[in-house]
């Protein structure tokens, strides 16, 4: 199919309906391509008008061109105007037995906590989504209850983001609940909730979930408020985890302490291998414990963000030196740390000598009247972790700010079985 068939299509089903075409959906449409597995991306941008971004009645038009199409399996809407009315519309389009969409993006709409129930009873049945991303839609606690109720029922979900979407302590806590006997999902993001306890309790529930769950392969728990109490408990329950490989920390309020607990796992973990530390407060003896763990035999780790914790040259050198006796780890990131030059030498060493690569480190040297600085470079650590295909070849990229959804062995998926829901409550 051509993209002009696309456009034409879509013209079609808007004139059937009286709706105005959408010019942004138009121009995209006719310059796509239709190949197998096409990702349809239509994310609202800086470079629209406000009237070309998605509306919910454009939202309705597309989901009548996307019915018994077995091409587009990814549908990128993030950063439009889409409410609850349009995720009904999608809703309808995942209910369908024909459904072939794998990805959907709703990024930062104004989808709400009856949007969310809407599209998790829409998943209690649908066999062929694979990725969901509401991060930044305020669907609140209750929402986020319909979400985890859904993970209840449905097996094929993989990837489920939910970063800055206002949950509150009910709803963190069934998510640890429903992972404790949920075996499909692989990724769970649930950055920045809205938690007012000091007590920590979500961290309890989910030690005990990591002690048993054996399919969750990546973790973001940025923003959790979440202190040294708390990471002791998380690594209670990470001691006993074989599964994780991504551990996402960043902007907590960890300090020396809680590293030393995560240190002491780093030496025993033979799976983790990228954590996030960024924008905590870990400072030089946080650092030193890392160190201790990163050059101790046997420590898996290969991606390590430390950047904005307040550490010194004593911190950074030991890091530094770490390096250079456990050849695993290939990715740091420091910058935002107190870089003075016996810490510039050091890293102008280690990428000089071809130890740490250029592209995987947010540092580089450059020298001024015979004094050695760092500049940043615009590299941070990679936001997903891409599992190994059904091959064994490790599809792992460089580091970047984005990455494809976990969508890998997509043939051997277990089909959806219909199931009863357990109503969830916090223990």
């Amino acid at each position: 199919m051509a993209g002009e068939n696309m456009s034409g299509f879509y013209a079609a089903v808007c004139a059937e309906h009286q709706i105005e075409t959408n010019p942004h959906i138009s121009h995209v449409l006719e310059k796509t391509t239709v190949t197998e597995n096409l990702t349809l991306k239509l994310r609202g941008n800086n470079n629209l008008r406000c009237d070309q971004r998605l509306k919910d009645k454009d939202v309705f038009a597309l989901s009548k061109c996307l019915r018994n199409n077995k091409f587009v399996t990814g549908f990128d809407i993030s950063y439009n105007n889409i409410t609850d009315e349009g995720v009904g519309h999608l809703a309808d389009l995942l209910q369908e037995n024909s459904s072939s969409l794998k990805y959907l993006d709703l990024k930062f709409n104004d989808i709400q906590t009856h949007g969310a129930e809407v599209i998790a009873k829409s998943l209690q049945g649908n066999s062929s989504l694979l990725s969901l991303s509401l991060s930044g839609n305020k669907i609140g606690n209750r929402g986020a209850m319909h979400l985890a109720s859904m993970l209840q029922v449905n097996n094929t979900l993989k990837e489920l983001e939910l970063a800055d979407c206002d949950l509150a302590t009910q709803s963190v806590i069934a998510f640890a609940i429903v992972l404790k006997s949920n075996k499909t999902l692989l990724s769970l993001d649930i950055s920045r909730p809205l938690l007012f306890s000091h007590q920590e309790e979500w961290a309890v529930h989910f030690s005990e979930m990591l002690a048993v769950n054996s399919s969750l392969v990546e973790l973001h728990l940025g923003k959790m408020g979440m202190r040294d109490t708390g990471m002791e408990r998380l690594t209670e329950g990470l001691r006993l985890n074989r599964s994780l490989r991504y551990l996402d920390l960043r902007c907590n309020r960890v300090s020396r302490d809680g590293v030393r607990h995560l240190a002491e796992l780093l030496k025993q973990n033979p799976t983790l291998e990228i954590l996030d530390l960024s924008s905590n407060r870990i400072e030089d003896k946080g650092a030193l414990y890392l160190s201790e763990a990163i050059a101790w035999p046997g420590c898996v780790l290969r991606e390590l963000s430390v950047t904005s914790n307040n550490i010194r040259t004593d911190g950074l050198l030991s890091l530094a030196q770490a390096m250079t006796a456990n050849t695993t780890l290939n990715h740091i990131y420091v910058w935002g740390n107190h870089l003075e030059e016996p810490v510039c030498q050091a890293f102008r060493e280690l990428i000089s000598s071809g130890r740490l690569p250029p592209e995987q480190t947010d540092v580089s040297a450059y020298e001024v009247d015979g004094r050695v600085f760092l500049a940043e470079v615009f590299l941070s650590l990679r936001r997903h972790y891409d599992t190994t295909n059904s091959s064994g070849t490790d599809t792992s990229s460089a580091s970047h700010t984005a990455a494809e959804p976990l969508t890998e062995n997509a043939a051997t998926f277990t089909p959806h079985t219909e199931g009863q829901l357990v109503p969830l409550q916090p223990c």
